[in-house]
């Protein structure tokens, strides 16, 4: 019955999994300690929820449009799904931003398939993830994902190696010299967080360690299962579904080496997570398995955020 619901993308499915989005976020708004007090912080929390909402299309997009799952609902009911795993991604507007423009920086990457304007693609790209950088630092690991996506598919050119560092020359001219305007301590506010932490002492209850401790489940089994069936999949998307695969473990690595860690930062993992999770019950010929699947899916997330509140 759930399979069935959104198993294809209309209006009503897009209107459902907004609705999940503003319910999550408002319960978490009302939460102690986290209530809106002045005009700027409504504005402040109305551009969060904005980013969030352009984020579940970005990734509808990202997954439609370069044939990366099938015409279903799917990739978006899962990230918002991951994202009820960790209610505390909702407080983190630097987080939310930050993976805001790696989804744009994605949408680059997954259209190279089509070998159409590849230097403008990459050069956007690594732009994307340069401005995500400022927001979070170690986001800046993902432009190894830009380089595994010129060997992919344009590394003859010697010039398309050179376009990452174009685009990280040029977003840090421009944010010094921004910084220099308006606030220099911007600069040394960056500068701050680009020390490393890899201990896991951050969790503050075991409701966190619980909710972590599903995520790593689920993502272990589709991560790993997308890697034993990707000789299976056409070879046009071999190289697409690698890339989310690259993703994933490049946004684990940025979780482990963060300073001030916390569960929330796995969400530069969601985007290659949801992709994954959908393609591996839209290809499911088991009805059962695939409603056994989501089912324990919008459970785990259900009851990871609620318990969290």
């Amino acid at each position: 019955m759930i399979t069935s619901l959104f198993r294809k993308s209309t209006p009503i499915n897009y209107s459902l999994v907004v609705i999940l989005l503003l319910v999550f976020f408002s319960l978490i708004q009302f939460e102690e300690n986290s209530v809106v007090s002045n005009t700027l912080s409504i504005v402040y929390k109305i551009s969060m929820l904005t980013v969030l909402i352009a984020s579940l299309f970005i990734v509808n997009f990202i997954a439609k449009k370069n044939g990366l799952t099938k015409n279903s609902s799917y990739p978006i009911l899962f990230f918002i799904l991951l994202l009820g795993l960790f209610p505390t991604i909702f407080k983190s507007p630097n987080l939310i931003f930050a993976n805001f423009f790696l989804l744009l920086a994605y949408r680059r990457l997954a259209s190279l398939q089509n070998l159409n304007a590849i230097k403008q693609k990459l050069f956007d790209a690594s732009l994307w993830i340069c401005v995500a950088a400022l927001f979070h630092f170690w986001c800046i690991l993902f432009l190894f994902l830009v380089y595994i996506s010129i060997i992919f598919h344009a590394s003859r050119d010697y010039r398309n190696w050179i376009i990452p560092f174009v685009a990280l020359f040029t977003t840090i001219t421009i944010f010094i010299l921004v910084a220099l305007v308006f606030d220099s301590s911007w600069i040394s506010y960056l500068i701050e967080t680009t020390k490393t932490n890899f201990q896991l002492d951050y969790f503050t209850n075991n409701i966190q360690n619980v909710a972590l401790s599903i995520y790593v489940v689920l993502s272990l089994y589709f991560v790993f299962s997308m890697v034993f069936t990707l000789s299976n999949k056409p070879m046009i998307l071999q190289a697409s579904y690698k890339k989310m695969i690259f993703g994933f473990f490049i946004g684990v690595i940025v979780f482990l080496i963060s300073i001030n860690k916390s569960n929330a930062m796995l969400v530069f993992t969601f985007l290659p997570l949801s992709i994954l999770c959908t393609n591996n019950i839209e290809y499911s010929q088991n009805k059962t398995y695939q409603e056994i699947v989501l089912s324990l899916f919008i459970l785990a997330g259900f009851f990871s955020y609620f318990s969290q509140l």
